[in-house]
């Protein structure tokens, strides 16, 4: 698999944890469900490695709101390409709950979902193919479409807004 980030190709530095899984015993960068760290909160907190948690569908990422500043990294499970819950929960931990951590999609990955992962708030996506390919499909979905309809986090201006910029000017210079 590969992850993309940041228009790289990065390696795997977390070790992702089931609910039963022993917790390493040294430093290692671990994720874990959202339950796990509900129920082990303290004891996860308290460790010196790098911490995650991994949401899946069902889960509330509102349940994250106070521990946001603790947690390096969130994924976010897509279980099948079909499932969209992941780019709501993607907007309500940047928008909504101001999340700057890194914020990685998993799962059923596809290329042409990668732009609007990215609109909701991704910046780091798990692909199941080598990396240059990876690399270069991101790459490609990325600047697919410049315009949109759609206002979002990502800051990008929608086409109602350069409408209203183009009267402004028009009606300005006349």
């Amino acid at each position: 698999m590969a992850i993309v980030k940041n228009d790289s190709v990065i390696d795997q530095e977390w070790i992702t944890l089931d609910a039963e899984a022993d917790l390493p015993p040294g430093e290692e960068n671990i994720i874990v469900p959202l339950a796990r760290f509900k129920e082990e909160r303290e004891t996860l907190i308290g460790r010196n490695g790098g911490l995650g948690v991994q949401l899946n569908p069902g889960d509330a990422p509102e349940d994250l709101a106070n521990d946001l500043d603790r947690l390096s990294i969130v994924t976010v499970n897509f279980p099948a390409y079909t499932d969209g819950r992941g780019y709501s929960y993607a907007r309500v931990l940047r928008e909504r709950l101001g999340f700057k951590g890194e914020l990685r999609a998993i799962g059923d990955v596809l290329r042409d979902q990668i732009l609007y992962m990215h609109r909701c708030g991704f910046d780091a996506y798990e692909l199941k193919n080598d990396d240059d390919v990876s690399l270069t499909k991101v790459r490609a979905a990325l600047k697919e479409m410049t315009v949109y309809y759609q206002p979002t986090g990502d800051g990008r201006v929608t086409a109602a807004s350069l409408r209203e910029r183009r009267r402004a000017a028009l009606k300005s210079a006349s």
